[in-house]
């Protein structure tokens, strides 16, 4: 054998012991995978908790309410806080049967009157409570909600009574910053979006189609 074809043959060989060593970590993590599935035995809607100061919360949340009713089930969406500009997932999903209830007006910082802010969230809380109350929703998205009761603009009590007393099978999406104890207490699933970095702060301007 040439030294060409030993060095060859060598490289094979570290090649299929390389590939053997992958499958049988890969088959140990496949075994603990299905043991964990194995073990979701129950069956019903969940709360989910979308935080943090990091960007991508709402668009989370939207992306669940396009997954539902990609899959043929219905969707409803409340919409805190936000409103005033063109909403990419409002045009799309309202043309899709998703019903929406939006303050529409914008930032509190930007309207600058705490009690038009509140009657504002509370006529959107009414129909969210219905919303919540309708076994036909699959899915229900509370955009921005966690400022609501931040805020105090809404009863925390009534929030979370109606968020844990939905039907059964209809899962909740919470998102905003700051969310409460009780509400991440409330939630089956709480995650963090974290703020590493946002074109925002070097100057770039929000893109219509990204963005909003």
């Amino acid at each position: 054998m040439s030294e060409n074809d030993q060095t060859n043959s060598e490289t094979e060989k570290s090649e299929q012991e390389r590939n053997e060593r992958h499958k049988k970590k890969a088959q140990k993590q496949k075994e603990k995978v299905d043991a964990s599935i194995a073990k979701a035995t129950i069956e019903r809607g969940i709360v989910i908790v979308i935080t943090g100061n990091g960007k991508g919360k709402s668009t989370s949340g939207f992306g669940t309410v396009a997954r539902c009713v990609g899959h043929g089930y219905k969707a409803a969406v409340a919409q805190f806080i936000k409103g005033q500009w063109d909403c990419g997932e409002r045009n799309l999903l309202e043309a899709n049967g998703v019903p929406f209830a939006v303050m529409a007006t914008g930032f509190t910082w930007e309207t600058q009157d705490r009690s038009g802010d509140i009657a504002a969230a509370e006529s959107v809380w009414q129909e969210a409570k219905k919303f919540l109350a309708d076994p036909q929703y699959h899915v229900v998205l509370l955009d921005e909600m966690t400022y609501m009761l931040g805020y105090d603009y809404l009863n925390k009590q009534e929030v979370l009574d109606a968020i844990r007393n939905r039907p059964e099978n209809q899962t909740v999406v919470i998102t905003g910053r700051g969310a409460i104890s009780e509400l991440k207490e409330l939630a089956d699933t709480v995650s963090e979006v974290k703020d590493e970095k946002h074109a925002y702060r070097a100057g770039i301007k929000a893109r219509k189609g990204v963005d909003w």
